[in-house]
């Protein structure tokens, strides 16, 4: 059985309620009967970006397990490089912070979509011809595709500002490639949906939930803060699919 703790949005900023919000996740996942395989933060690890957000996470993550972490629209990538450089793998000293990562014989390759400056996601033809190199690796194994922005349209108002762009370029990457699933973030919702012939599993957000256009109204408008944190826990084992499931501590 191999296990990922995928966590998402925790946004860190020095105040309490996010550091709370996720010292419920990790306490919850200290208290399993056994460990997880992995944990997988899909971004928006910081609020502004700043290296005192960076240590602030870097104290707050789990410690026994391997931890593997990439970039959000909010995190900018020299502190994020510097603050956690224990937790990377990454060529060069700036933007991107493409890496490939294998534990417990599974293959992560963590995508950095992230534009400087902006809250859409991109990814640069050079960032494609790297993910495409990557997944053209053989490998004896599980492959998960992990990154911030999902492919996908929320069809929210607001939300559909900060799409990934040009999907249809990632999908002609992806199509055919032997992939067991892409884990995302950004949407602060539970998602399970399809992007080019794959499962796509989005993980709740930490700091916040974004109702959909049709649920009911928060007093923000957008972000309801006063909603539980959740994760999501992929399990997979030899004999059988990927399963997925949510939890809400």
């Amino acid at each position: 059985m191999f296990v990922i703790a995928h966590l998402s949005d925790p946004h860190l900023d020095g105040t309490d309620v996010p550091r709370e919000r996720l010292r419920r996740i990790t306490a919850y996942l200290n208290a399993f009967q056994r460990p997880v395989d992995v944990v997988l933060v899909s971004g928006d690890l910081a609020d502004h970006g700043l290296d005192s957000e960076y240590a602030e996470l870097a104290a707050e993550l789990p410690t026994g397990v391997p931890v593997l972490v990439l970039p959000g629209n909010h995190d900018v990538s020299e502190p994020l490089r510097k603050g956690l450089a224990e937790y990377l793998d990454s060529p060069g000293f700036d933007h991107p912070v493409h890496q490939v990562r294998e534990v417990a014989g599974a293959r992560f390759a963590l995508v950095d979509t992230t534009v400087p400056g902006a809250d859409h996601g991109l990814l640069s033809a050079d960032s494609l011809d790297w993910l495409d190199a990557t997944l053209g690796e053989p490998y004896d194994g599980p492959t998960f595709v992990a990154m911030h922005h999902p492919p996908l349209t929320m069809r929210h108002p607001i939300m559909d500002q900060w799409l990934l762009h040009a999907q249809d370029a990632l999908e002609r990457v992806l199509s055919g490639k032997s992939i067991t699933a892409i884990l995302t973030g950004h949407v602060h919702n539970a998602v399970v949906t399809s992007f080019a012939g794959h499962r796509v599993l989005g993980a709740p957000g930490i700091r916040s939930t974004v109702p959909l256009p049709f649920e009911p109204a928060v007093p923000s408008g957008i972000v309801d803060t006063e909603a539980h944190p959740g994760l999501a826990l992929h399990v997979l084992y030899p004999d059988g699919p990927l399963q997925t499931f949510y939890r809400f501590p």
